[in-house]
């Protein structure tokens, strides 16, 4: 662990998740974080948003400047930032730079590696809305995938997730993908999962889906982070072939875009039922086939 901090953060980004790292990660530096973004309205905005931190003109004036550098972008934009950043890393000087973005590991910037950079891939584990001051409240006690290119860099890595309050949790480089993909069918796939109940629901008279289904929803979370698929519960559990049937046309009489998924999600339940040793009955899948 650095005892005195960094000696000048570099940002590069504007965006949400930039903005909460400069802001969290400021304290921790000797000079105000230096932000940078090819949008100079954008970086301007960040700036004032995140008070203690000032505008780079040069994408070049930050590398040289920086001892901490992150790439906060969109996915696709990381490669060729990294790119544009190689001419500009000092000789002899090793700056850590890492990239948040989730489905990527510490490869992506094995040319900024090359020039002489410590690289690493950390993504935290949280989203991220634009509250910045929030934000860093909630990045204390959240986990941060981390893939270092070097077990240096995995340190250098871990050393910033203890300065954001957060666990580091090692990911190797060629599950990096697995990984995302976990937290997207996790998080992204459970908006679509309620916003197809809420319409169900509109169906059938409810005004306010989300107040319905909001304990509901939260005890079956919190069952299924404390306990797993033991959690389940319902007809598909039971056996209940008959409310399964009524399911499936009361669904396509009354909200017809809900059926497929309806119907993936209760085989999917059905398949894990059978790998976790219970029997399902070969007329309960027949029907959702």
């Amino acid at each position: 662990m650095k005892q005195n901090g960094y000696r000048q953060i570099g940002i590069v980004g504007a965006g949400r998740v930039a903005q909460a790292l400069a802001l969290g990660l400021g304290g921790h530096s000797a000079a105000p974080p230096m932000l940078w973004t090819r949008s100079s309205g954008n970086l301007g905005t960040a700036a004032r948003r995140v008070g203690r931190a000032v505008a780079a003109e040069r994408l070049e004036t930050l590398v040289e400047a920086s001892d901490l550098i992150v790439i906060a972008v969109t996915d696709d934009a990381v490669a060729s930032v990294a790119a544009d950043m190689i001419p500009a890393v000092p000789a002899g000087h090793a700056p850590f730079i890492f990239h948040v973005s989730g489905r990527s590991g510490a490869a992506l910037l094995d040319p900024l590696r090359g020039a002489g950079a410590l690289t690493a891939a950390i993504h935290p584990v949280m989203t991220f809305t634009g509250d910045a001051q929030e934000e860093v409240r909630r990045m204390a006690g959240a986990r941060f995938a981390i893939t270092g290119s070097s077990a240096e860099a995995t340190a250098a890595a871990g050393e910033v997730v203890h300065r954001l309050g957060g666990v580091g949790v090692e990911i190797a480089e060629a599950h990096r993908s697995l990984y995302h993909a976990a937290l997207c069918h996790a998080a992204n796939h459970l908006v679509t999962l309620l916003d197809g109940s809420f319409g169900a629901l509109r169906s059938a008279g409810v005004d306010d889906p989300a107040a319905l289904l909001a304990p509901l929803v939260r005890a079956a979370l919190e069952n299924s982070l404390a306990h797993g698929f033991a959690a389940l519960s319902g007809p598909l559990l039971r056996g209940d072939g008959e409310t399964i049937a009524g399911h499936l046309a009361a669904i396509a009489g009354h909200s017809s875009e809900l059926l497929p998924a309806y119907r993936a999600m209760a085989l999917a339940t059905l398949d894990q039922m059978e790998r976790s040793g219970a029997t399902v009955s070969p007329a309960l899948r027949a029907r959702l086939a």
